[in-house]
């Protein structure tokens, strides 16, 4: 599970963002990184989360963080939902699992009583050297923005 992630460096991986750069872990060293795992680009849980992220941006650039969004769609759809969303972070495409399913973001879940296979909505905290420092697993969105920010703020102080 996600969780047994902390302490551990992220998983290595080689993903395109939306504009087709190629990120990797050597891309994230260097600063905080908030890598955020969501099921779908457009959906109403999805561009609220994103939303919240862009609305603090200030905060997390204070906090000399990058954000990342992660989902299984392609590039060009997550390019049409971070123009009409104003994201100022980039998406990052993994139809193939490569990087969810190590982060244990991918796998059985629960909507509305069906049980289905699928991203599951998590955060995960990175600190300048890669290494995870705190896991969101099954992430609600309402108020969520907030607790990242928080763990951010108490983990770059000490």
């Amino acid at each position: 599970m996600s969780v047994d992630l902390i302490g551990k460096p992220i998983p290595p991986f080689a993903l395109s963002d939306d504009q087709g750069a190629t990120v990797t872990p050597a891309t994230l060293a260097g600063a905080w990184v908030v890598l955020y795992a969501y099921p779908k680009d457009a959906t109403p849980g999805c561009t609220t989360e994103a939303c919240d992220f862009r609305d603090a941006w200030a905060r997390v650039q204070a906090a000399g963080a990058k954000v990342y969004g992660i989902s299984r769609d392609s590039m060009a759809s997550h390019q049409t939902f971070r123009a009409k969303q104003e994201l100022p972070f980039p998406l990052l495409s993994d139809p193939d699992k490569t990087l969810l399913a190590p982060l244990g973001a991918f796998g059985r879940k629960v909507l509305y009583g069906k049980e289905s296979e699928g991203i599951i909505r998590s955060t995960f905290l990175l600190d300048p050297a890669g290494v995870v420092r705190h896991v969101w697993p099954k992430v609600s969105v309402k108020g969520h923005v907030q607790e990242v920010l928080d763990a951010l703020d108490a983990l770059r102080k000490g």
